[in-house]
C-alpha cells in the first residue's frame, strides 16, 4: 500500500499576508511650463532663447516643457494693425508685413530646428507659434517627442475679437491627441478652451495631458483651467508669457492701442499666471505673476484613473442616447481641383 507523502514543512506561514496598501506604481512625469517673453519681431533670437529654457528645463529632468501661446512669431498684444471698420492704414499694413516676416512654415526650417532641440535635450515639446501658409497666419501648437520627431499640430479653431483680422481659423482636422510615451498630449489655445464641444473632442479622444497655451493672465483664467481639470480628469498645464513693454519694440515702430502714453520700458503688459492642475483640481505648481519662471510638478499618472473613478465625463458619466457630439475632422479647403482623368460622362466623382 503506498504510502502518501508528508506535506513540506513551511517555516513561515501557508499563506504569507498581503500589504493590502500595495498597488502598482503608476508612472510620473516631470513637466515644466514656460512663461518668457518673445523677442518680438526677431524669430532666430527667440529661438535661441527658447533652446535656453529648454536646456533649462531638461537640466531639472523635466519630460515634457510647454511654451506659451505664439511664443514663436509672437502674440501681437495691444496692436491693432490700424484697422477700423471700413479702414486699414498703410502703417498697419506694414506691421502686417512684419508680423508675417516673424511667422514660420510648417512644415519648415524653424520646425525642423525645434525637433532637433526635442531630441537633444530628450524632452517631449509643446510649442506654440505663428504658422504662416501662404499669405494667411494661423495661430499653431506644435508637438515633437523626445527622440526629435515632429508630431503634429493644432491650428486654433476659434481666434478671439481683433485676432481674426490677422489669424485665419483652424478646422477638424488639427485637433489631435497624440500617444506618446509619457502619456496621451493634446492642446487647446487660450480661449478655445472655454469652448465644451471642442473639449469634448479632446476627451473622446483619451487627453491626460492636457496644454493650455495661453495669452490670457486674468485670475479668472485660473478657474477656467480647474474646470478643465476636473471636468476632463487630466493634468492641465497652462503656459502664458510674462511680457514687459521692453519686450517690444520702442514707440512708434509698435504701440500699444489706448495705453501707450501710460506705459513705461518696465510695465507689465501681460503678467503670466502659467499653472499647472491635477485631475483632482489641485493646483501643483503657480500660478506664478512674478515675472519670467519655469514651472514644473511632478504629474503621477495614477491621478487620472482616480479622478475618472468620480467623473468619466465621455464613459460612465455621459448619456450618448440623450447627448451626442458630431465632429468633423476632415480639412475643409476653398478649391479642389480635379484632372480631367476623374472626369466622368455624367459629371465629375
Amino acid at each position: 500500500m503506498a504510502l502518501t507523502p508528508a506535506p513540506p514543512v513551511h517555516d513561515g506561514p501557508l499563506f504569507p499576508e498581503v500589504d493590502m496598501g500595495a498597488e502598482p506604481s503608476a508612472p510620473t512625469v516631470r513637466a515644466t511650463v514656460v512663461q518668457a517673453s518673445t523677442v518680438f519681431y526677431d524669430t532666430p533670437a527667440t529661438l535661441d532663447k527658447a533652446e535656453r529654457l529648454l536646456a533649462e528645463a531638461a537640466g531639472h529632468g523635466s519630460q515634457l516643457v510647454v511654451f506659451p501661446e505664439a511664443f514663436v512669431g509672437g502674440y501681437p498684444r495691444g496692436s491693432t494693425f490700424g484697422v477700423t471698420i471700413g479702414n486699414r492704414t498703410a502703417k498697419g499694413k506694414e506691421d502686417f508685413r512684419r508680423y508675417h516676416a516673424s511667422a514660420i512654415d510648417v512644415p519648415g526650417p524653424e520646425v525642423d530646428l525645434l525637433a532637433a532641440m526635442a531630441g537633444k535635450y530628450k524632452v517631449h515639446l509643446v510649442m506654440g507659434v505663428i504658422e504662416r501658409d501662404g499669405y494667411t497666419l494661423y495661430c499653431t501648437v506644435l508637438f515633437f517627442d523626445s527622440q526629435g520627431g515632429y508630431l503634429g499640430k493644432h491650428r486654433k479653431v476659434m481666434p478671439t475679437a481683433l485676432e481674426r483680422i490677422i489669424w485665419g481659423f483652424g478646422d477638424g482636422s488639427t485637433i489631435p491627441v497624440f500617444s506618446t510615451q509619457i502619456g496621451k498630449i493634446g492642446a487647446a489655445i487660450c480661449w478655445e478652451n472655454r469652448m465644451p464641444l471642442l473639449r469634448t473632442a479632446m476627451y473622446a479622444k483619451g487627453i491626460e495631458i492636457y496644454c493650455a497655451p495661453t495669452a490670457d493672465a486674468r485670475p479668472i483664467w485660473q478657474s477656467s483651467m480647474t474646470h478643465v481639470a476636473l471636468e476632463g480628469g487630466c493634468f492641465v498645464l497652462s503656459a502664458n508669457q510674462f511680457c514687459r513693454r521692453k519686450d517690444y519694440p520702442p514707440p512708434p515702430e509698435y504701440v500699444f492701442s489706448g495705453t501707450e502714453e501710460e506705459l513705461i520700458p518696465d510695465s507689465v503688459v501681460c503678467a503670466g499666471g502659467s499653472v499647472i492642475i491635477s485631475p483632482s483640481g489641485s493646483v501643483l505648481a503657480g500660478p506664478n505673476y512674478d515675472g519670467e519662471a519655469l514651472i514644473s510638478a511632478d504629474l503621477d499618472l495614477g491621478e487620472i484613473a482616480r479622478a475618472k473613478f468620480d467623473f468619466d465625463v465621455v464613459g460612465h458619466y455621459s448619456r450618448p442616447e440623450v447627448l451626442s457630439l458630431i465632429v468633423r475632422d476632415h480639412p475643409t479647403k476653398p478649391v479642389t481641383f480635379t484632372s480631367a482623368s476623374e472626369e466622368t460622362e455624367g459629371g465629375h466623382k
